[in-house]
């Protein structure tokens, strides 16, 4: 909780300093209706740091909800081992440097993969209408990178004890599913301000109204495929391994923001029967994503990855074969290159598009992992990035903000014992690394007020 508040706070002070400037400085996005088209081509934004001369705040804070969303992506994957001092590291580079470059390559006037660009790459440029690519390759990378190399929890591949591989890996389910519904249902709704508000966007543009309409209709239908195509898919893998039925209300909530994920590049130019399509092949892809990382063992506390890396990607991929001529012609003004299933309608075989979402993706992937790769690596090397072994097993909750998440009692036969055991080892661990002589002073208080029940009773007899 602490980490997503400062997602929020960090952000904000990254993003204004140097942040923006790096995104959109000296410019703005076509959608905003200020175009520089005399800008050229640059790889990053060089004006406007620290907000001088930036005159639309609306613009400004719109783009830093975006930013702001890229980087809690990674927040809960690394959750439960990931030092504060990293997070905070990790949050002002991410937001200050690594998102504002790819914003600024699909969404400045002057981005070499922007389709505002004078002279967009192969004609059309990368169309990423309100960020699968930008925002959540971005950050679920980011998240693949960092938890590749700080490690999976404790005991969640192999035995705490012998440190041999578990035959199957241990399971961590979240405390509350009734909170991950809530959070879910928060998620759903704040993207039709996400994917429908990027529309506010197109001033002067006579379909405005209708592309926001357009991309609300095409959100709630990815997210419903893809929250049904996980749920059902997940019950028949169930049904097929253990032989009975199961609902499984984590994937299909997952699978609901999968669906989200991949519509958010397409919104303004599928089709919503194509957006329908795309939220449950997104769905499925999360499953099959989820699985695989396990098979890596590579630990995802929260199925982050497939859900905004490989759904992001699905979503880039997407607008390349199922964006119809008509909805581009609106959103960005040029319908000569659709999606390549609407290009062979048209007898032809025009690919570009789908060669530019490609290129698109494959740039987020490099850009964020050689920068973030090093990164992590030299966190880790400082020592900065994994917490001590006894606080991950303590709680980072106690460890770090002196108080549980949760007090929640335990029932009777739960773990509680074994954790107690965790407390009272980190308080002796806490004691061995207090300075030698306030340990002393310690014990002389403490045998000072000590008393012996052996004597209590003879004083109480004595006259």
């Amino acid at each position: 909780m602490l980490k997503n508040l400062l997602d929020a706070c960090g952000a904000a002070i990254a993003y204004f300093c140097v942040g923006y400037a790096f995104a959109f400085g000296g410019d703005k996005s076509s959608r905003s209706g200020h175009d520089d088209t005399t800008a050229g081509t640059t790889f990053i934004g060089l004006d406007n740091f620290f907000g001088l001369g930036l005159t639309d705040l609306s613009f400004f804070f719109f783009q830093y909800t975006f930013t702001a969303a890229s980087v809690t992506i990674v927040a809960g994957t690394l959750a439960e081992r990931c030092q504060m001092t990293a997070y905070l590291f990790y949050s002002f580079f991410l937001t200050g440097f690594v998102y504002p470059v790819a914003a600024h390559a699909f969404w400045s006037t002057s981005g070499f993969l922007s389709s505002s660009n004078a002279d967009p790459f192969m004609g059309i440029g990368t169309v990423d209408f309100s960020g699968s690519g930008v925002i959540h390759m971005t950050g679920g990378t980011t998240a693949l990178i960092a938890t590749y190399i700080l490690g999976s929890r404790r005991g969640r591949f192999f035995d705490m004890t012998t440190g041999a591989p578990l035959e199957t890996p241990k399971a961590f389910p979240g405390h509350s599913v009734s909170l991950q519904m809530l959070g879910s249902f928060i998620l759903w709704f704040g993207w039709f301000g996400f994917n429908p508000g990027s529309a506010l966007l197109l001033e002067g543009n006579p379909y405005q109204a209708q592309i926001g309409a357009l991309c609300a209709v095409n959100t709630f239908l990815a997210s419903a495929g893809g929250g049904v195509t996980a749920l059902f898919v997940k019950m028949f893998w169930k049904q097929r391994s253990s032989g009975e039925y199961s609902f499984d209300l984590v994937a299909a909530m997952n699978g609901t923001l999968s669906g989200l994920v991949g519509i958010t590049a397409g919104c303004a130019t599928l089709e919503p029967w194509a957006a329908l399509l795309s939220g449950a092949v997104a769905g499925g892809l999360y499953l099959w994503g989820s699985d695989f990382l396990i098979k890596l063992k590579l630990d995802d506390a929260v199925d982050a990855i497939p859900v905004h890396m490989i759904s992001g990607f699905w979503g880039l991929i997407a607008v390349g074969l199922l964006s119809k001529p008509e909805h581009m012609l609106h959103a960005y003004g040029d319908d000569s290159h659709p999606g390549l299933f609407y290009a062979i309608g048209r007898s032809g075989a025009d690919a570009k598009l789908i060669v530019c979402q490609l290129v698109g993706a494959l740039f987020i992937v490099g850009w964020t992992f050689v920068t973030m790769f090093p990164f992590f690596l030299w966190l880790n090397y400082m020592g900065w990035f994994r917490c001590e072994s006894v606080q991950e097993l303590v709680g980072l909750d106690i460890t770090y903000d002196g108080e549980r998440a949760n007090a929640v009692k335990q029932a009777e036969g739960s773990e509680e014992g074994v954790r107690e055991e965790y407390l009272n080892a980190y308080a002796r661990y806490r004691q061995q690394r207090q300075p030698q002589s306030s340990s002393k002073n310690r014990s002389s208080v403490n045998h000072s007020h000590s008393r012996d029940p052996s004597n209590e009773g003879e004083e109480e007899d004595g006259p």
